[in-house]
């Protein structure tokens, strides 16, 4: 199992490009479940995420070819065109969902296109306390009957989803996603009220209008969405990943560095540029993307919340940030409730940080220490590289196959800004 080796206290400094979303990537790759064209999505990322995706969609029928791959300053990226002329099973096995929650976004697509689909619950999903079942009401919401059947969501429709109001009681951007793919082929309007608003549920939008949907209001807290019978193909290019852009603002900050993120959209992240500032971390945007620049850090509080606030997602690693700051931070999570399994880990580094509830006070040092760490989820063990980076000393992460579904060669992009950095297979 590959790990990775750091030996801290280089700055980060030069340029260091910005990949295509991951989380917008793979509901875009679900969508070209929908029309029985061509799909062809541009900027898609190196990623194991990615992958897994592809190796489902086709098993339902997709006949999916790379048509391309880009490469520039240290970024690589690739291109898929898919299509789907029959969807030749609309069963998603258990032995593929499993691997990644993502999976769940073939259901509405498969749904509203045959009528029936058969979709393993993702692992580890206990229906009630995550969102999927935001994702099953709001398809029965659409006339959808469902049931559990052996660790399976059963979706029948014999005569097609029918457009209605979906009130989700809270944010949820799968199950957003999930609905507005099905939407998009249901008869007449549907209404989804407390929608979410991320910018990857808009880049779905966008491309779904490309291939021939009506939808009203993506970016919004209600969307509507005027079923059309068919849709046709298109070609849509992904955004930048907000996520890796402010994980990458952290680790330069983190470092007292100076880089510039190329290809970065500020605009996506405002949250966590204001956050950034309020730490004395420089923030500018540029001609190529957007230059962090920090000498001194201060402590910060932060609370994640639904876009446009704090994301969920780069909790973790604004917690390894602030663990090298001049004073104390409050950081408060409301979107998971089991989102600090990297502060046990942070701790072995020497971070002081104690946990109260859904908050954790993070008390800021500069004595960082490398030590041998574990990687227990995609977030939380970037957190751990960036605070290596900061370290003094070598730092060891273990279990880095999280590390490789979110983030593309991060060893080399690091690497490329000064880091001493290596992947060690094993």
């Amino acid at each position: 199992m590959d790990r990775i080796r750091i030996t801290g206290g280089n700055r980060l400094s030069g340029s260091l490009p910005i990949a295509g979303a991951k989380n917008a990537a793979l509901p875009l790759m679900a969508a070209a479940l929908l029309t029985d064209e061509t799909l062809e999505l541009q900027n898609l990322p190196l990623l194991a995420d990615i992958d897994t995706l592809a190796n489902l969609l086709v098993q339902h029928g997709v006949t999916l070819t790379m048509k391309s791959v880009g490469v520039g300053e240290g970024h690589r990226s690739r291109s898929f065109v898919m299509s789907t002329p029959e969807i030749t099973s609309t069963v998603a096995p258990y032995d593929l969902v499993r691997k990644m929650r993502a999976s769940v976004l073939v259901l509405g697509p498969i749904l509203a296109r045959c009528g029936e689909a058969k979709v393993s619950l993702p692992g580890g999903c206990a229906i009630g306390t995550r969102p999927v079942d935001l994702h099953l009401k709001g398809m029965q919401a659409l006339g959808a009957e469902i049931e559990l059947d052996g660790g399976y969501v059963v979706a029948r429709a014999p005569k097609g989803l029918i457009g209605d109001e979906v009130v989700f009681p809270f944010v949820s951007v799968g199950a957003t996603e999930n609905l507005l793919m099905a939407a998009a082929l249901a008869k007449g309007e549907t209404r989804l009220v407390n929608a979410a608003r991320e910018p990857e549920v808009v880049d779905l939008a966008h491309c779904l209008m490309a291939m021939g949907a009506k939808i009203e209001g993506a970016g919004t807290d209600v969307i509507k969405i005027q079923g059309v019978d068919r849709l046709h193909g298109a070609v849509h290019p992904v955004i930048a990943d907000r996520i890796e852009t402010g994980t990458y603002a952290m680790a330069a900050a983190a470092t007292r560095g100076d880089v510039e993120l190329i290809g970065a959209r500020p605009e996506m992240i405002k949250s966590v540029v204001e956050h950034l500032t309020l730490a004395g971390v420089t923030v500018e945007k540029t001609d190529a993307g957007m230059r962090v620049k920090a000498d001194e850090i201060r402590g910060v509080d932060v609370m994640t919340e639904p876009f446009p606030g704090f994301p969920t997602d780069l909790q973790a690693q604004m917690m390894a940030m602030l663990a090298t700051a001049d004073g104390a931070s409050m950081i408060t999570e409301t979107i998971f409730e089991n989102r600090f399994m990297h502060v046990p880990e942070l701790t072995r580094m020497g971070a002081n940080i104690n946990l109260h509830g859904r908050s954790a006070m993070v008390r800021g040092s500069r004595d960082l220490k490398g030590a041998e760490v574990m990687a227990t989820d995609l977030r939380a063990s970037v957190s751990l590289v960036i605070a290596a980076l900061a370290a003094k000393g070598e730092t060891v992460v273990n279990r880095v196959y999280h590390l490789d579904r979110g983030y593309e060669r991060v060893e080399d992009k690091l690497a490329a800004c000064g880091a001493d950095i290596e992947r060690i297979s094993g």
